[in-house]
């Protein structure tokens, strides 16, 4: 079974005492969003977590509320479909050929949010400040979803 993330790996060591443990979830639950809103979720994670799949859906949770409360903090295999997987065994995982061609999603998220923040000047104190709000997962959403994009054409999938 490939584990893909763990709130846990996070916000155990030097992660910020000031933040709340949700914090190391915000960049695999903003992931996670968008592979639930797009239906690349498991049978099984609809099945166990069919209230809060919808309340995410309707934007009523973030992401990082659903892999805190629905998935225990942790992200595998287990929650995507076979194109799901396909996909985050290449993008959300480092260090692949996919990543090394374009980028992996670690390094879209850091880049994107300190050029936002560049832009207003500010600096995000650490990868773990970046606020869990729809206004960022929308952000995130549109590189996602053009890294989709260019997985699929790297793939022959179009």
């Amino acid at each position: 079974m490939t584990k893909y993330d763990d709130a846990s790996w996070h916000y155990s060591g030097d992660f910020p005492a000031e933040l709340d443990k949700k914090n190391g979830a915000t960049h695999t639950g903003m992931f996670i969003n968008w592979c639930v809103t797009n239906n690349f979720h498991s049978e099984e994670l609809m099945e166990d977590h069919q209230n809060e799949c919808e309340s995410l859906k309707r934007r009523e949770i973030t992401g990082a509320d659903f892999v805190i409360d629905a998935l225990d903090g942790k992200f595998s295999e287990y929650d995507l479909i076979e194109m799901g997987n396909a996909f985050a065994k290449d993008y959300y995982v480092d260090e692949t050929d996919f990543s090394d061609k374009f980028s992996s999603f670690a390094t879209d998220y850091i880049n994107i949010f300190d050029s936002i923040a560049e832009e207003n000047d500010y600096e995000y104190e650490t990868f773990y400040h970046i606020e869990d709000t729809y206004e960022n997962y929308d952000v995130m959403k549109q590189i996602i979803d053009h890294r989709f994009q260019e997985w699929k054409e790297y793939k022959n999938l179009n």
